[in-house]
């Protein structure tokens, strides 16, 4: 299979979709890579390492576009790039599609085959494509939520861990996942008060276990999340409805009443934001203050650690890609039910229930279209 990996255009972002040991495995199993132009350029993986690894460097992302069978990518693609893609082609990518209309109808007429790495699962019932990225996103969250408490970037002026006389900053994460452990990791090791709400008593359970009481763990009620984000300092959004829209667990009303200078960070912004006041923010300009509260919502977070991200996210789509490249993308997802859940648009089809009913597209199960394909078009 003929593989190709464009240059990332989303803003401030830096990360690609393959590091120079995937493509040296795809290469290794049979397989062609085009890499564009300085692509990987800004993580520190030079053109000569691709064409060591045995890829072959492209001038331009629309030969890429027009060449290749399959495209590996890191963000969703943009509007030029999603009218770029045919029929027959298949992309693997992040899509995060139930808060994105205007992508969502761009890949249903470009007829291509859109796998999403953030609905593939495993057994445990884990998201494996998104767990890496949900990592270091709940990492980063405390790191940029420490920074905007700071009085110059108009926060608070609280210190997270506090000193020796004062007490610390009150962190509250709603949503006890990868991105809710990694985020309050994080604050407790900065010496944080932290509080974690989430709906499930068995999850609430091993987090208590998981920190040794260093931590509440409180079940998630619209009472405790208004107690516990009135008294918050720092308020990280870490839910996660797999292929859905975040709900929103924080209301304008709610915000209005926060403390002045108090911070919130929406980690689940890609995909609409628990936040009833979030909007996407970029690297560039990651903040923006509603009612005296500092709103951090940056869409792409990991971004921001592009080459830490990069590596990590190579290492968990390298073995689905391999699977995807040696047999196809139909027979791949066929053989393995964890990864057909990441198809989400085929052939002009919408294949992912949530995506499909937050958009209002008739939906129909992956299974179906993979087993009848030529009635999917």
């Amino acid at each position: 299979m003929l593989i190709g990996v464009p240059k990332e255009i989303k803003n401030h972002e830096y990360r690609i979709g393959l590091t120079p040991a995937g493509v040296n495995e795809l290469v290794a199993h049979g397989h062609q890579v085009i890499v564009e132009h300085d692509g990987g350029a800004a993580v520190g993986f030079d053109n000569q390492q691709y064409v060591d690894a045995g890829a072959e460097i492209i001038d331009s992302a629309a030969e890429i576009f027009k060449r290749a069978e399959m495209i590996i990518k890191v963000k969703e693609p943009q509007p030029e790039e999603c009218k770029q893609l045919r029929p027959e082609q298949l992309l693997f990518t992040y899509l995060h599609l139930a808060p994105d209309p205007q992508q969502t109808q761009l890949l249903v007429d470009s007829g291509a085959t859109c796998v999403a790495y953030e609905t593939v699962t495993d057994g445990r019932g884990g998201l494996p494509l998104l767990a890496p990225m949900s990592e270091v996103a709940g990492r980063m969250s405390i790191q940029a939520g420490a920074h905007q408490l700071e009085k110059a970037q108009g926060g608070n002026g609280m210190l997270l861990g506090g000193v020796p006389g004062v007490e610390p900053a009150k962190v509250l994460v709603i949503g006890g996942g990868v991105v809710g452990v990694n985020a309050a990791t994080m604050a407790v090791g900065m010496g944080a008060e932290v509080t974690i709400l989430d709906r499930s008593l068995p999850r609430l359970r091993e987090l208590d276990n998981q920190f040794g009481g260093r931590i509440k763990c409180i079940y998630s009620t619209r009472d405790a999340v208004e107690q516990y984000a009135l008294a918050a300092d720092l308020v990280i959004g870490a839910v996660l409805v797999p292929g859905a829209a975040a709900p929103r667990l924080v209301s304008k009303d709610l915000i209005s009443r926060m403390k002045p200078g108090s911070v919130v960070v929406d980690v689940a912004i890609d995909q609409g934001g628990c936040f009833e006041t979030s909007h996407a923010t970029t690297h560039q300009q990651p903040t923006y203050v509603v009612d005296d509260v500092v709103h951090y919502c940056v869409a792409n977070m990991p971004g921001g650690v592009a080459r830490t991200a990069t590596m990590a996210l190579t290492n968990a789509t390298l073995p689905f890609a391999l699977a995807l490249a040696d047999k196809g993308a139909e027979q791949a997802m066929l053989d393995d039910k964890h990864l057909l859940q990441g198809l989400n648009v085929y052939r002009g089809v919408v294949t992912n229930e949530p995506v499909a009913g937050a958009l209002g597209y008739a939906y129909v199960a992956p299974e179906q279209v993979l087993l009848r394909p030529h009635q999917a078009a």
